[in-house]
């Protein structure tokens, strides 16, 4: 940690640390704060839920869709002028999103809502990657995390207020207002870490090339895809865990976020965990160890939900086992990816992103395809994300002793 310091200077790098996790808590709380209005909204447009749930599922389109391009323009203009133009465009759709007079305009706002949001999930990965190595990238990111972690905890919380309160287009104001308020930050604080002379001005078919390069690299993908795993099956929870919490399970709506932001300390503490662990031992190791814990959570998930043995705390205590392990996972499996490609930072985060996203969308998509009453598709979907994640992780290559 001490090293790390240094790099900046210990203000600099806790100031850094704070604005690159504000900003990377857009992106959950934008998915987070308004499920607990997804029934008030179906009603106010006369719509079934799963019109309203399609919202849903553009944003995680347009956010995987968005990624690919932040990430080679970032590389090319800049980390900053990029944080611009999507902070930009993200606070312009928060506004058309609350202003939507049918679920119809409110799907279309929130698509380009996802693509200003890809902005601030791509660029202080590769804002860190110019900063760090390995080891350092894994502890900023689980810093990162502490700070995003909240966003989970506080925002169907707030949301839930709001919508008791104000009423459910007041999220998508506060939404704005957030996000207008760190584009005024990222202009007054947040340094430039890709000077003019590290820019690379490719032409497209350059940077196709380099996407192909890194989607045939085996330890990229690898990691890519373990990472990606588990955090698809973060989303399929997302996607699912109203319907069983609530509709299932009985859990008021107002309290359904304290059920939520338990398993987001789970997250939290796990990923401070991590930071002190990363000190220690190396990424390959940590991630090595806890990616069994989460496939056998999925497992226990699924037969529990199968079986029904435990009820809800059945549902409840692998869940928040498997959620957990996410606060491991994902700053290692983030940094291992990213650390030999640190003159295509961008591009390298813009990939993960949206191959992660991709993945992501997949699994909520799923949960809703097969749902059948039961909370059986949800914990099919969380156990295949944990087995797929530990048996890809296999089969990357070991990296050789220096």
């Amino acid at each position: 940690m001490r090293e790390d310091t240094a790099v900046l200077g210990r203000d600099a790098y806790y100031r850094l640390a704070a604005i690159l996790g504000a900003l990377t808590a857009m992106g959950p709380l934008a998915i987070d704060m308004y499920l607990p209005a997804f029934p008030t909204i179906a009603g106010e447009f006369a719509t079934a839920a799963a019109g309203v749930q399609v919202s849903l599922a553009v944003y995680f389109v347009g956010i995987a869709v968005g990624q690919a391009f932040y990430g080679p323009l970032s590389d090319r203009f800049g980390r900053k002028p990029m944080l611009y133009f999507g902070l930009s465009l993200f606070v312009v759709s928060s506004v058309a999103c609350a202003l939507a007079p049918s679920v119809a305009i409110l799907v279309v706002s929130r698509f380009f809502q996802a693509l200003g949001g890809c902005a601030p999930l791509v660029i202080p990965r590769a804002v860190v990657r110019d900063y760090f190595d390995e080891r350092g990238s894994a502890r900023m990111l689980s810093v990162l995390m502490l700070v995003m972690g909240l966003a989970p905890i506080l925002a169907p919380l707030v949301g839930g207020q709001l919508l008791v309160n104000l009423g459910w287009r007041a999220v998508f104001w506060v939404l704005a207002v957030y996000g207008a308020v760190w584009l005024v930050i990222v202009v007054l604080f947040l340094p430039e870490s890709l000077p003019d002379a590290r820019r690379r001005r490719q032409p497209l078919a350059t940077v196709l090339r380099m996407y192909g390069r890194l989607l045939r690299d085996r330890t990229y993908m690898g990691h890519v895809l373990s990472g990606g795993l588990i955090f698809s099956g973060l989303l399929a929870y997302i996607a699912g865990s109203p319907f069983v919490f609530i509709e299932l399970f009985g859990v008021p709506p107002e309290q359904y976020g304290l059920f939520f932001g338990t398993n987001a300390v789970g997250i939290i503490t796990a990923s401070q965990v991590n930071r002190w662990l990363a000190s220690r031992m190396a990424p390959q190791r940590i991630v090595r160890i806890v990616l069994p814990c989460a496939m056998t959570a999925g497992l226990v998930l699924m037969l529990d939900a199968v079986t029904g043995a435990g009820g809800f705390a059945g549902i409840l205590v692998p869940l928040f086992c498997f959620i957990a392990c996410h606060g491991f996972v994902m700053p290692n499996t983030t940094a291992m990816a990213m650390a030999p490609h640190g003159s295509v930072a961008g591009s390298a985060s813009a990939l993960l992103g949206t191959v992660q996203f991709v993945l992501g969308a997949t699994a909520g998509a799923l949960v809703g395809v097969l749902a059948n009453g039961t909370a059986v598709p949800l914990a099919a979907v969380v156990a295949a994300c944990g087995v797929g994640a530990f048996g890809v992780y296999l089969t990357v290559p070991v990296p050789r002793p220096a």
